[in-house]
């Protein structure tokens, strides 16, 4: 059921994500197998049944001949900090209230729903990894069988989970939720067939839960890139690295002409003069060249290095903030590997390209500046 519903939930969170402008909490859409979390809980568990009207009974939660504990299993998985869906099963130990006796009223009973979760503290206040406390209203349906009387039933609900976080894993729960059942759930029909209104004509359930979540694999989101930072860092870099290559290139003409004349003793200065690197950036997981403005500067020092017959090397990089370190050994390779292609593109011999996968470093800020590839002469 989570699975099936999954499709329209992520197909629409993905399609908010992607039309809001990026903004200071945005964060980059999941994969399917992203943000899965477990929750186990302890539940005291308050029973109402449509047949009690007019009988005059306590609706004390604490009265013994209505109340009862039992427990909760769920699994479920944020689309978005804000939206989710979970599957809960509950039960097992319940009321049905016929009297004020409660070893008359007892009964057993399960319930399995699906709910859509509203995060309502990443909502509002934005995307916090660490924050203590999310508050996030649900609502749901799904059916119940009364095993006591062999009886099924269709059901809604409403509630509030509040989780506090322990750790980047582990969080305490304390849930909150109202259960609304067709009148025959608890197994005995309604006495009162004149009684008014929805909810008193049907079986209800009040729950107060207190338990764990677990957090499964990453359990945390990713910041979007912040593209116009990236673009500013680009420019930058272009206007610095184009002044760079005239220069290269107008110390590369003097040098050439010095080696016309046979005047070999000047060579060191070109390793000097055109080892400065220049840089590719790549967004966050990714081996695709962002901006191919990049490979302008990229082409400069491609075309000093077929001038020289110089060996390149491309060093690919990625940030450590964001994934596994043999994940980012992975995509710096790639990285590098995009970019060497690209020179090969160029005119530049497979057999003078040397590349080097850096994995993950944090050798520049903000940490998404490090998401890239150099390329220098060596």
């Amino acid at each position: 059921m989570l699975a099936l519903a999954s499709v329209s939930v992520a197909g629409m969170a993905q399609d908010n994500e992607s039309e809001v402008p990026q903004m200071k909490h945005s964060v980059a859409t999941n994969s399917f197998w992203s943000n899965w979390f477990l929750q186990a809980n302890l539940a005291g568990s308050a029973f109402y049944s449509n047949q009690e009207m007019g009988a005059g009974f306590s609706k004390s939660p604490f009265k013994g001949f209505r109340n009862n504990l039992g427990f909760s299993v769920a699994i479920g998985k944020w689309f978005t900090p804000g939206i989710g869906l979970r599957t809960k099963f509950q039960g097992i130990w319940g009321r049905t209230v016929v009297s004020e006796d409660k070893d008359l009223n007892a009964s057993k009973y399960w319930v399995l729903n699906e709910q859509v979760l509203f995060n309502l503290s990443n909502m509002i206040f934005g995307y916090n990894p660490t924050r203590v406390w999310n508050f996030v209203p649900y609502m749901g349906a799904g059916f119940g069988r009364n095993m006591s009387y062999n009886s099924y039933d269709m059901n809604f609900g409403f509630g509030l989970l509040n989780t506090f976080r322990l750790s980047r894993k582990v969080a305490v729960n304390l849930d909150l939720s109202w259960y609304c059942f067709e009148p025959g759930f608890d197994g005995v029909p309604a006495l009162r067939p004149d009684v008014d209104g929805f909810v008193k004509k049907r079986d209800n359930v009040v729950n107060v839960e207190v338990g764990l979540t677990y957090n499964l694999g990453k359990a945390t989101w990713n910041k979007t890139p912040d593209v116009e930072a990236l673009k500013a860092l680009s420019q930058g870099q272009i206007d610095a690295l184009n002044a760079q290559l005239a220069d290269a290139q107008s110390e590369n003409d003097r040098l050439k002409d010095m080696l016309s004349k046979q005047k070999p003793a000047e060579t060191k200065v070109v390793k000097e003069v055109v080892a400065a690197p220049v840089s590719v950036f790549f967004n966050i997981g990714k081996s695709k060249i962002a901006s191919k403005k990049d490979l302008q500067n990229v082409k400069d020092l491609a075309e000093v290095a077929k001038a020289n017959n110089s060996k390149i090397v491309v060093t690919g990089y990625a940030d450590s903030q964001t994934g596994s370190a043999s994940w980012n050994k992975t995509l710096s390779q790639r990285r590098a590997e995009t970019v060497a292609d690209e020179l090969v593109d160029m005119g530049i011999s497979r057999d003078n390209i040397e590349i080097v996968a850096a994995g993950g470093v944090d050798t520049l800020s903000p940490v998404s500046y490090n998401r890239r590839a150099t390329v220098a002469i060596k």
